[in-house]
């Protein structure tokens, strides 16, 4: 067909939109968005000429010719549907399909796909409840009419649908007290996550379930498997759920009793290494995919009861005792806990190994050189007077608060490493290593703060841990500081830290002389966490000589 010969196009109202008018307005909603005009009585009448435009099978030409202002005012609300993806382009007289006219950007298309497929259902009882619903579901979508075939091997209440050139499929799996469909994927990948997932989770023993369960999960099993032939967006994508993760599968876990269903990430599924994140919201945004209720590889850190001042404070479990972490703020504190809970239940799993966990490769390596630094002898030569760190307003801050807790003045040293600018605090037992006096202060004091804080509200015997500076360029990563503010303020400390980090990696390298590499894992049971943590771009260090 020629471009001459090509059918012309026009606007068309999404199947499925459903309109409101409001007394001076009109709510439309389609799928997954909506949108509110509101600002003239007259948009209701304004919203019958153009719905007459929009309608399937209406006849564009024989439309009413309209004065320039109202053409203007369609032409305006056309385009706010536009960018709210409630219309699409169609040709003329042509019959816009339901279910991909609702979702597609090009309807028959997507249409032309699915009934070319020819899906397979396999099932241990091919007429059982699942297998039948998601062959009716199939069915429904547009499909050729689905082969249903008997595989005794599978599991009782898992289905595995497949269909396309090359084949993709999805695993459904019913359980007394819930079930599961898999993220699309390959017919051998398929089959291994649902291995594993049935491994992982407790979907209840038997097949009683609520007769509704059998048809959401294979109601949702056809639908991702549709959108995959179709070519469509997977229900799953992370750009309809912040909490799931780009690269890595997204599984629908239902529930019985009431019958419920939601995407979880899950981290330790197939997939490449991930980038690492942009800043600390997207690291937290994968920590808590880490730490995923039903899915996850740890324990999400979380405040629970414990106090959010004067030190923000949050914990989690790990396989050798509650962890509690302390920082200036909830969300420093929780990337903090994240850290160390990886490395703690990675020593668990892996003989011991002793491992330096980032957000990113330079988060790593600070907190590996800071940890190094610790390690050192302490640094010869006479204290440093209060003087040096005594008028920044976070050493000054975080010492005075530490003093109000003892109810004395805390005791406090800082010496500095030879000629390097580098600083060792040491505030009642808590230790820090940065390029100024005053930094180092504070996070000793901050890390002291913590210990004392956990012991009064939490575990006196577990482990504890505390920010330090190495976090700085990623929790200051797209935040502007208020011009007005001075280090006082917690943005503009961080801010001035990170500006620092790169001198400080620097000095410490020249200072301690560590060598690192990634980390591998030896031993099988750390194969999961580490898969986890390549699937959200966390970096995993370990000394050079230290065990591997």
């Amino acid at each position: 067909m020629t471009a001459a010969e090509k059918p012309s196009v026009r606007p068309h109202l999404r199947p499925g939109v459903a309109v409101t008018p409001l007394r001076d307005g009109l709510h439309l909603r389609g799928r997954g968005t909506s949108l509110t005009l509101e600002g003239s009585r007259a948009l209701p009448v304004l919203w019958k000429l153009l719905a007459a435009r929009l309608a399937p099978g209406s006849d564009a030409a024989a439309q009413p010719a309209v004065e320039p202002k109202v053409a203007a005012a369609l032409a305006t609300v056309t385009a706010r549907l536009r960018e709210h993806d409630l219309i699409v382009d169609h040709p003329d007289g042509a019959r816009l399909p339901t279910w991909t006219g609702a979702v597609a950007d090009e309807p028959d298309g997507a249409a032309a796909a699915l009934a070319a497929a020819h899906p397979v259902v396999a099932a241990a009882d091919p007429d059982g409840p699942v297998a039948r619903a998601v062959a009716g579901a199939l069915a429904r979508g547009g499909t050729a009419a689905p082969t249903v075939v008997a595989e005794p091997g599978l599991p009782a209440g898992q289905v595995v649908l497949s269909a396309g050139e090359p084949p993709m499929a999805v695993a459904v799996r019913c359980g007394a007290d819930g079930g599961f469909v898999t993220a699309p994927a390959g017919p051998a990948r398929t089959r291994a996550d649902a291995i594993a997932l049935a491994a992982r989770l407790d979907l209840g023993r038997g097949t009683g379930h609520p007769a509704a369960l059998p048809a959401l999960l294979a109601a949702a099993g056809a639908q991702r498997l549709l959108c995959a032939i179709a070519g469509l967006p997977d229900p799953g994508e992370p750009a309809d759920d912040p909490r799931l993760l780009t690269g890595r599968p997204a599984v629908l876990l239902a529930e019985a009793r009431p019958p419920r269903a939601e995407h979880h990430p899950w981290a330790a599924g197939a997939g490449a290494a991930a980038e690492p994140p942009g800043d600390l919201a997207e690291a937290l945004r994968r920590v808590t995919a880490l730490g995923d209720p039903r899915l996850g590889v740890l324990d999400a850190p979380s405040p629970g009861g414990l106090p959010q001042l004067p030190v923000a404070l949050v914990s989690c479990r790990t396989p050798t005792g509650t962890l509690t972490a302390g920082a200036a703020r909830t969300d420093l504190a929780r990337l903090a806990a994240a850290c160390r809970t990886a490395e703690l239940h990675l020593a668990a799993v892996d003989g011991g190994t002793a491992t330096v966990v980032g957000a990113d490769p330079d988060h790593a390596l600070g907190r590996a050189l800071r940890r190094a630094a610790l390690d050192l002898a302490a640094p010869d030569g006479s204290e440093l007077p209060e003087s040096v760190w005594r008028g920044h307003p976070q050493a000054a801050h975080w010492w005075e608060v530490l003093a109000r807790c003892l109810d004395r003045p805390p005791v406090l040293t800082v010496r500095q490493f030879g000629s390097d600018r580098a600083y060792l605090a040491d505030v009642e037992g808590g230790r820090a290593v940065e390029a100024a006096p005053a930094d180092a202060v504070a996070h000793a004091a901050l890390a002291a703060l913590t210990r004392l804080l956990a012991g009064d509200h939490g575990p006196a015997a577990g482990h504890h841990t505390a920010l330090d500076g190495a976090a700085a360029p990623l929790a200051a990563a797209g935040r502007a500081p208020a011009a007005w503010t001075d280090e006082g303020s917690t943005d503009r400390w961080l801010a001035g830290l990170a500006d620092r980090e790169s001198d400080v990696r620097t000095t410490l390298q020249r200072l301690t002389g560590l060598r690192t590499a990634p980390w591998r894992p030896a031993a099988p049971e750390a194969h999961p966490l580490a898969n986890a943590l390549d699937g959200c771009g966390f970096t995993v260090l370990v000394r050079i000589g230290d065990g591997r």
